[in-house]
């Protein structure tokens, strides 16, 4: 077994599509669109990797209550501060640099246009 994708539900399409693709490089791998029961599914995968984010757009909801989970995907890269200025500099909504208690900076949180954080970590 592998894992297969991730799903999350979006209330804008398009800005999310442009948000994954501008923030992380992102490709779209495929798009199945339901008009017949409201729905679009689009998926998404970063470049050499098979693992998929599916994005759920359902034409009649706005908005989605994400509630007060901290569920999350987690996106690795090999320069970590690198991307974290330029997730800055491009205006997205993030976190400071953060580490666990007594460890050096690894990561920082991303929002994505529907509210969902996405977590960037150092890749080991």
């Amino acid at each position: 077994m592998k894992m297969a994708h991730t799903c999350v539900r979006v209330k804008d399409l398009e800005a999310s599509v442009k948000f994954y693709e501008e923030a992380f490089g992102f490709e779209e791998s495929s798009r199945r669109d339901f008009p017949e029961a409201e729905f679009t599914l689009i998926y998404l995968t970063l470049p050499g990797d098979t693992y998929e984010l599916e994005l759920t757009y359902n034409y009649k909801h706005s908005a989605y209550d994400l509630g007060n989970g901290y569920g999350h995907i987690a996106i690795s890269t090999p320069d970590l501060e690198a991307l974290h200025a330029k997730h800055q500099a491009a205006g997205y909504e993030i976190t400071d640099l953060k580490g666990l208690p007594g460890v050096a900076p690894s990561y920082y949180f991303i929002i994505d246009p529907d509210g969902y954080k996405v977590e960037v970590i150092r890749e080991h």
